[in-house]
């Protein structure tokens, strides 16, 4: 094969390690699939339909539920396909989507982490003027930079992608991405090499550095506040900062997966740690969140649960 444009297909090798564990891994990975998206959907919906909830805050958790519910797809449902069937084949429309959509989900996470930290900076930094600073505008333009952001950098990494001369179409992972389709160029790929590298560390870096620049204001802040002040503040800060956490330890696994030689590394490990990016933050985060924030907790439950279903009980209380 001389050229892209004569690879219709790639063959996703990882799958030949599954043997006949197949089943096994399908039915963990449906179960955490169906919990992933009934998880995210149930708190997305929350978030839209109690108008108590209509905060910067929960609008930032919103947003970062359908973003998690966008990448899982991305992969998830390809990979459970993959599992049962003999070819592990994928065209090559299918595979450049996936790769562009994992990427966006990735550059979309990190920046509304980045945009939740400054939101908790202005609130427990600013609590007299948060509500004048923090505006419904200012919040929705917020979100919309940051998708429109992501889709116009990852779609100038799928441009330089897609213009590669690609000399095979085997690809030794359960999913598609860049790296992997650079490693098939026939051709010098220095030009997407920096790009790359740049464009990683614009994704994880730059909103990093903003999220600890935020978390400092804070910790300066809380220092000289009261023991109270410092608890509350510290209850809102850590389900940010464990989703944080979280997602760096994910992006880390990818990253090293990508860069260096992982053949070393058992079959296993190697497509536990491709599918840990993508099920891990979308499985946990809705969980976390839904547990730790009160306001959330109890929006939950009045939707699933209301007190009309059980009049018996509530009459005998």
């Amino acid at each position: 094969m001389d050229n892209s444009s004569e690879i219709t297909f790639f063959i996703l090798a990882a799958y030949e390690d599954v043997g006949n564990w197949k089943y096994f891994y399908f039915s963990i990975l449906l179960f955490l699939n169906v919990t992933i998206i009934l998880a995210n959907v149930l708190l997305i919906v929350v978030i839209s339909v109690d108008r108590s909830l209509h905060e910067p805050m929960y609008v930032f958790l919103c947003n970062l539920f359908v973003n998690e519910l966008y990448g899982s797809t991305a992969l998830l449902p390809a990979l459970l396909l993959n599992l049962l069937s003999d070819t592990h084949e994928v065209s090559s429309a299918c595979c450049f989507l996936q790769m562009f959509c994992v990427y966006t989900y990735a550059s979309v996470e990190m920046c509304n982490l980045a945009a939740m930290a400054y939101d908790r900076y202005l609130s427990i930094c600013y609590p007299l003027h948060y509500s004048d600073i923090m505006t419904s505008c200012k919040m929705h333009s917020i979100i919309v930079f940051i998708w429109v952001y992501s889709f116009a950098k990852l779609s100038v990494t799928l441009v330089l992608t897609l213009q590669l001369p690609l000399c095979g179409n085997i690809i030794h992972k359960v999913g598609c991405d860049n790296f992997s389709l650079i490693r098939l160029a026939c051709t010098d790929t220095t030009l997407n090499n920096i790009f790359g590298l740049c464009s990683t560390v614009v994704i994880i870096a730059v909103p990093l550095i903003f999220i600890l620049y935020s978390y400092a204001k804070i910790v300066r802040i809380c220092y000289n506040s009261s023991k109270e002040a410092q608890k509350k503040a510290l209850n809102t800060c850590t389900p940010h900062l464990i989703s944080l956490m979280n997602f760096s330890v994910c992006s880390f696994f990818e990253i090293v997966q990508n860069r260096f030689d992982m053949t070393y590394v058992p079959s296993v490990i190697r497509i536990t740690l491709s599918v840990y990016f993508l099920l891990c933050p979308p499985l946990f985060n809705p969980i976390m969140y839904g547990i730790k924030i009160t306001k959330i907790k109890q929006a939950v439950k009045k939707r699933l649960f209301p007190k009309s279903i059980f009049p018996q009980l509530e009459y005998s209380k």
